[in-house]
Formats: structure tokens, sequence, C-alpha cells
């Protein structure tokens, strides 16, 4: 995953943080019962797809809470009686059919860069035509919240297999070492930590 010079740079594959399998819903599914999908399932948006589970497009939380929404109270004292069914508002009525799409195998900050540039809060993964996952802004906020204990909890452990009285402390990728006391044993700890992925300097 590319971030940016000052932050980890770290290769990811889609699949390994992607969700899956994703919540999907048909062209047929009423509105009503994927808002109940959205909410139980905390998710931003959902593949919509054919019998066969090929994706034919998506619909999100902005696509349904527009079309079940009143536009104002005078919607609701303007509804009226009737004697005949009302069929409900189907997926079908308010999905988008261009779908904006990464593939499992595609590096991470392909992703990243699409719902960058598209304002797109998640995307659908494909394996060729059919929809194995979902990938997210929260999936990337959530690898990036924990990353720093990640490097401090494998740093710590080659470390002190070195030396257990060296502490270490990370922030924002950067590592700081304190315990070595003369140049030698600072340089083994520099090499030590720099040897973790996604450390982006070592302070001893």
């Amino acid at each position: 995953m590319k971030v940016d010079t000052q932050n980890e740079v770290m290769t990811m594959l889609i699949r390994d943080l992607m969700s899956a399998p994703a919540v999907t819903v048909t062209a047929e599914t009423p509105v009503g019962v994927a808002l109940r999908l959205l909410d139980d399932r905390k998710i931003t948006a959902m593949p919509v797809v054919d019998a066969t589970g090929v994706l034919v497009g998506i619909v999100s939380e902005a696509d349904l809470v527009q079309d079940a929404v009143p536009l104002d109270d005078g919607a609701l004292k303007a509804a009226v009686r009737t004697t005949t069914d009302t069929p409900p508002r189907r997926i079908a009525d308010v999905m988008n059919h261009l779908v904006v799409t990464v593939h499992a195998d595609d590096e991470l900050d392909v992703a990243i860069d699409l719902m960058s540039s598209t304002m797109m809060k998640s995307l659908p993964v494909l394996d060729h035509t059919r929809v194995i996952g979902m990938i997210s802004r929260s999936d990337v906020v959530h690898l990036l919240a924990g990353r720093d204990d990640r490097i401090r909890a494998e740093v710590q452990e080659v470390i002190q297999a070195e030396n257990p009285d060296w502490q270490v402390d990370v922030h924002d990728g950067v590592v700081t070492v304190t315990g070595p006391g003369d140049p030698r044993e600072r340089n083994i700890a520099r090499v030590l930590a720099g040897s973790v992925r996604g450390v982006i300097a070592v302070l001893s």
C-alpha cells in the first residue's frame, strides 16, 4: 500500500484486507430489506448480482436513503388511501449500473487510489466477473490504526532476543529504541528494528 514518502510504504493485495464474503442483493430485493441489511451489517454499499452471482450494479446507503425518505413533510400530508396494492420499491429502481471495481489480486493502493478519485466509500472485489468481497475505507483505516501496535510488537520481539532490557516505542512507523549503550549496540538495534516490515526509520 502506497501512502506517501512520510508514511509506511507497504505492498498488500486487496484479498488480504477485503471483507468476504460480500453482502449482496439482487435487482428484485425490496428497498426496505436492503436498508435493514445495511443497518444490521454496518456497511455502506452492496453489490447487486444476478442469479449466477455476476455483478450487475451497486446500491449505496445514499441511494437507499434518498429513495426512502420523503422530500418534505408535505409528501406525508398528501398521502391518500388507496384500494390497490402498491408494489414495494425494488433495488432495480434505485441501483447504479456503472460500478467501479477492483480485483482480488490487485495491490491495495489500487483500491485506495480509486476510492480517493471517485469518492466511493467501498468497492466490490471481483474474481473474473463474480463478486467475492468488498474493500472499504474503514478497512484501510483499521489497518493503519493498528500499524504502530503491530510494528511495536514485532520490533520488541526481535530486539529483546538480542537484549531483553532494550525498550521500543513506535510513532507513525518511526521506531525509537532505548537502552543500547555503545555505538555497536545502537547499530545492532537499528539493523534489527529496520528489518521489520513497515518501519520507516529507527532512532536509538
